[in-house]
């Protein structure tokens, strides 16, 4: 079998101390046809005078590198400056809070002939492991990676951006990466390459690592823009138009969702019951003059229990369950940062859901 070219392209801002790891194990690649493209977007943490020692496109010291400087223009300007200026058949791309395993790039190149006259393989997409540290965001967080990809086929929806590389002129052909996107930018030039009629392989061996998402503030945020980048993309490619397998990567997100609804549908239910008792009028809850209580009761606590069901059965109760089990600490402190932490998160996706159609309204961030 022929070896193609393939050029690695990560990108960087504000993420100096990750550098010296990523760069390392991109150099360490046991692939031998193998060039890399480092992007700096406008970093302001002195990621550029880490970056430029590996500078050395003539390869002397192992692989070529390329190292390139813009302003904050946005990972996919980024990526789209690295499509542009590569010299290999394929495009892979990273982050540079990952470190890929040194075969990493060997085994998605051992996917990429079709195993059918009917595929046309136009991308390859690894598996990304999410590190742990001791906190319940990085264990709940690599879990539920961990949960997405068990049941991941081999043709799939997505080319994930820690762990994928693209052939080059498919990808160019689609437009490649538009730097006016709002995030979820492999979702989207995946999706237009499942339009144009390629196939999107998974490859489970070829794994990247990634270092533990650790931090309350910085997980939701990222789950604000997932929602956010969503309704771009679901604007763009609905279900009634998209070629190719349904979306295979959304895990416990749906489930997630439906979180907030139900606790404001317990906190308005139980008003009633809380109006009574804070006017004394409880007394007897069996009698014919209260059954309203009764039945508010009833409904709270109907809606308690669908609440719970959410929460430990489905894709949102195997990650929640095996979280638990990870717990070396307190169960009921852990239950109970669980049940906050999912909230938030639900919160957050609503709010990103919110500012996704005001993109959308306002034409703004790729729409």
């Amino acid at each position: 079998m022929d070896q193609p070219m393939v050029s690695i392209t990560v990108c960087v801002r504000d993420g100096a101390s990750w550098i010296q790891g990523c760069m390392e194990s991109l150099l360490a690649q046991t692939y031998p046809h193998v060039e890399i493209l480092a992007v700096n977007d406008g970093s302001n943490d002195g990621a550029e005078g880490l970056l430029d020692p590996f500078h050395d496109p003539t390869g002397e010291r192992g692989f070529p590198v390329r190292v390139h400087h813009q302003g904050q223009l946005g990972l996919s300007a980024g990526r789209q400056w690295a499509v542009e200026h590569a010299r290999g058949e394929w495009v892979a791309i990273t982050d540079i809070d990952v470190r890929p395993e040194p075969d990493w790039i060997a085994n998605m190149v051992a996917e990429i002939n079709p195993v059918s006259h009917v595929e046309r393989v136009v991308a390859v997409t690894g598996r990304t492991v999410f590190e742990q540290a001791s906190d319940l965001v990085s264990r709940l967080r690599s879990i539920e990676i961990a949960s997405k990809y068990r049941s991941r086929p081999r043709r799939t929806s997505l080319a994930n951006g820690p762990c994928s590389m693209f052939h080059r002129e498919a990808l160019l052909e689609v437009g490649g990466f538009d730097p006016a996107w709002y995030h979820a930018e492999d979702m989207e030039v995946s999706l237009r390459l499942l339009d144009a009629g390629g196939t999107i392989v998974y490859a489970p061996e070829a794994i990247v690592r990634h270092v533990p998402e650790t931090g309350i503030r910085h997980f939701l945020n990222k789950r604000k823009r997932d929602a956010r980048a969503h309704v771009r993309i679901v604007r763009h490619f609905p279900r009634r138009k998209r070629r190719g397998p349904d979306f295979d990567f959304l895990g416990s997100s749906t489930m997630v969702l439906c979180l907030l609804p139900l606790w404001l549908a317990i906190l308005l239910a139980g008003v009633p019951f809380l109006y009574g008792w804070a006017t004394g009028n409880l007394s007897g809850l069996s009698g014919s003059t209260h059954q309203w209580e009764v039945q508010v009761l009833a409904v709270s606590g109907s809606f308690l229990l669908l609440h719970e069901l959410f929460l430990w059965r489905g894709p949102l109760g195997v990650v929640n369950r095996e979280v638990m089990r990870s717990t070396q600490g307190s169960k009921l402190v852990a239950m109970l940062g669980v049940r906050r932490l999912t909230l938030l998160w639900s919160l957050a996706l609503w709010r990103g859901l919110v500012l996704g159609v005001l993109d959308a309204l306002f034409k703004r961030n790729g729409h």
